[in-house]
């Protein structure tokens, strides 16, 4: 809804508020069809501006303002159709939208000729098209709670929030609730972190709210720092508002008057986007002095992290924004006691806080409503990796594995098999397929040997060597270990040198124990979660995939053909057509042969880089 703006004014009571959502009027009641470009992360790198743009030019050319709006808002999801497109209020569901696609949609929409066919989404099952969104499996099966705003907001607007009920559950908890009540309303919801222990958020602002201390600080962990995760990002990129409303109704609760949100350098736009919702939160009178005329103080501000992955342990993180080293520190005490310069701190991540003002809005009961009996809500998860449709989903707690890969994930690349998935980020671990019948919840996966996490989820298939994986993983760890404490410092690095050995056939039988020794030791002598989780990858992998560790050690055999060391080509002459189109691609002039001829490969020159048996379109060329 570009272009509907109102004029500021400090909104001094409920009822002022409530004024501002009448004059907004409700986005979801429509007035006028809408184009709704989805301008997260991967649609943006793509081209999402340019398509606004196109947008705006295209209405104007056609004289239809009156017909039709343009809006650019935070991810919309399926981030393997990028660029999305949506056209509301019909949910046409248009993908890989270029600008030039732009004026067909606006004529088509406008002169109600139904969908542009040929940049509707096709199911990679069925084969069969489907025009809206509702209907597209992908979203479907979704429970869209958090992300359910996302296709009526502008990130920069204020008042597209507020027209959604944005801050309304603030008004409700300064105006008809003690902070006490507060605490219990998210308390009986049972909203737990979502930043990977699950540690209940109530019992967490009730330590706080009780200590006696007047100065008292709130922080908003950004620093999502996982390979291939992305939701904290794109909710603070999408709907600001969400958060900060969340980071205030705390603040009340536990008696703070200063909050802080610490994102890492690395997402400039969620650090645009956060910085310039408080300017506008400021200019209101939702922050600052006298909030709402409830006599209630908090002032926010936006920090920039320099993307250490340790600084996304509180104590670190508290570190850093004291300008000091982003080292951990041990506990007790903990930071709900000291933290931030010594005084009273509440942290929880991004998704927690947005769930807290769902909760406060909808009613702990209704949040609870949804999810299994230790674990509530919803919880969005970054699903990535080797899946047909990769990108931001929003699933009920409890949601079984194999539905979340097969049946909103699409299912394997074609020719390939699901092996299994990695979750929770470095410090996660593997769960096999056969094990997909799992439900996803706090207890179930830590019985499983594996973390929540902050909801990275990376599907493996067969062509991945979960050796390798742990290797991947360790040396990302590695790399990212502080290096304060003993077992985290010198234990990754040898873990890492067991697996770099394993790898290139230097193993030994005896590996295998002391990799589980050292692990264990690891998980449990570590200063800080970093190193508590770091040995998880390692350890699931060879709870899970054993056989293949064998393989690497007693075979020197890497049976996904990953493993450079363990792996060669080889031209099978009775195969080969003599193409030359193997020899072409060759980095190393590795092969020869004539024309029409069976070719060879010097193995003295290859490198293992694989290009020959990727290119090859008789199947002629054999790994061994």
């Amino acid at each position: 809804m570009l272009g509907r703006k109102l004029a500021l004014s400090k909104l001094l009571d409920k009822s002022d508020l409530t004024a501002l959502r009448e004059r907004m009027g409700n986005p979801r009641i429509a007035r006028k069809a809408c184009a709704v470009v989805c301008d997260g992360p991967g649609c943006n790198a793509a081209g999402s501006q340019e398509i606004g743009a196109a947008f705006r030019r295209a209405i104007d050319r056609a004289g239809c303002p009156d017909k039709l709006d343009v809006r650019l808002t935070g991810c919309l999801g399926l981030c393997e159709a990028g660029p999305v497109v949506l056209i509301l209020p019909d949910g046409i569901f248009y993908r890989q939208v270029s600008p030039s696609d732009v004026e067909d949609i606006v004529s088509h929409t406008v002169n109600g000729t139904g969908p542009v066919q040929r940049l509707l989404y096709t199911d990679p099952v069925t084969g069969q098209c489907v025009p809206c969104n509702k209907d597209i499996p992908f979203y479907s099966r979704q429970e869209r709670r958090l992300l359910e705003n996302n296709a009526y907001v502008q990130p920069g607007s204020i008042q597209d929030y507020t027209a959604v009920d944005g801050y309304s559950a603030l008004a409700k908890a300064l105006t008809q609730m003690t902070p006490e009540q507060v605490i219990e309303e998210v308390t009986q919801a049972q909203i737990r972190g979502r930043g990977g222990a699950g540690f209940p958020t109530g019992i967490k602002w009730g330590l706080c709210r009780r200590s006696p201390d007047d100065e008292k600080y709130i922080i908003c962990n950004a620093d999502e720092g996982d390979p291939g995760a992305y939701m904290d990002r794109a909710l603070l990129e999408g709907t600001p508002h969400s958060v900060i409303e969340g980071m205030i109704i705390g603040g009340y609760a536990i008696g703070a008057s200063h909050g802080i949100i610490y994102c890492r350098a690395e997402y400039p736009i969620a650090v645009r986007n956060a910085t310039r919702a408080i300017e506008q939160a400021e200019q209101y009178g939702l922050l600052g002095q006298n909030i709402l005329g409830s006599g209630f103080h908090f002032e926010l501000t936006v920090k920039t992290g320099a993307g250490a992955f340790v600084c996304g342990e509180e104590t670190a993180l508290i570190a850093s924004l004291e300008d000091q080293m982003g080292t951990p520190r041990p506990r007790p005490p903990f930071p709900a006691q000291s933290g931030l310069w010594g005084k009273p701190t509440n942290i929880n991540n991004v998704e927690t806080w947005a769930n807290v003002s769902l909760a406060l809005r909808r009613g702990a009961e209704w949040y609870a409503s949804v999810g299994t009996e230790k674990s509530k809500g919803t919880k969005v998860f970054s699903l990535v990796g080797k899946v047909r449709n990769t990108g931001l989903v929003e699933v009920p707690m409890g949601i079984s594995l194999r539905e979340l890969v097969f049946d909103i994930g699409g299912g394997p690349l074609p020719g390939r098999k699901i092996k299994a998935v990695q979750i929770g980020g470095p410090s996660g671990g593997c769960i096999p397929a056969h094990l997909f019948d799992l439900p996803v919840d706090y207890e179930s996966l830590t019985q499983a040997g594996v973390i929540m996490g902050s909801g990275g989820l990376i599907v493996i298939d067969d062509a991945t060597c979960m050796v390798d994986i742990a290797k991947y993983f360790l040396s990302f760890l590695a790399e990212e270990s502080c290096g304060k404490c003993v077992p985290c410092r010198e234990g990754i690095p040898r873990m890492l040198d067991i697996l770099t050995a394993i790898c290139e056939g230097r193993g030994d039988e005896r590996d295998l124990v002391l990799l589980a020794q050292l692990g264990r030791v690891v998980k449990h002598a570590s200063l800080c979660g970093l190193g508590q989780t770091a040995p998880n990858p390692l350890l699931s992998s060879l709870r899970y995939f054993q056989e293949e560790y064998e393989a690497h050690i007693r075979e020197h055999r890497c049976p996904a053909g990953v493993c450079r060391a363990l792996i060669h080509y080889e031209i099978d002459p009775e195969t080969c057509t003599g193409c030359g189109l193997c020899m072409k691609e060759c980095p190393q002039d590795a092969i020869s042969g004539e024309r029409k001829q069976p070719h060879q490969i010097d193995q003295d020159k290859c490198v293992m880089c694989g290009l020959c048996f990727d290119v090859c379109q008789c199947s002629a060329v054999v790994r061994a």
